[in-house]
């Protein structure tokens, strides 16, 4: 179970002396629940990842809001990023396949942003 302190902690900034960042297990396993939240418990509740990175918070991001391609180009446009369909889809490919492509900060910080505008005007 996750504390009101240490959500307070995670969301302060992050130099401020109180902050502290969230661990990639931490993330995973909360990534996990609000992917089991929206779409429902599976059979099998998945093991959370000990290391994270920005492709894998993207996809599970995919997976629990259902969103397909169309709908992240449309959440990308609120916020000025244009990229293509082929470019979007390198970002949730196998690492190991020649097309995948690492996911940088600017592109999920984007996401994370368009999904605030996009989410807040559903509210109005």
């Amino acid at each position: 179970a996750v504390s009101r302190a240490q959500i307070s902690d995670w969301l302060k900034k992050d130099d401020h002396p109180e902050f502290k960042g969230i661990l990639d297990y931490q993330l995973a396993t909360f990534l996990n629940g609000l992917i089991i939240n929206k779409r429902g418990k599976q059979e099998k509740i998945p093991e959370p990842e000990k290391k994270l990175n920005n492709n894998i918070v993207f996809k599970k991001l995919k997976i629990a809001l259902k969103y397909r391609d169309e709908d992240i180009l449309e959440v990308f446009k609120l916020v000025d990023l244009r990229i293509s369909k082929t470019e979007l889809s390198a970002f949730f490919r196998n690492p190991k396949q020649n097309q995948y492509r690492p996911c940088k900060d600017q592109f999920l910080r984007n996401f994370l942003q368009g999904l605030q505008i996009k989410l807040s005007d559903k509210k109005n």
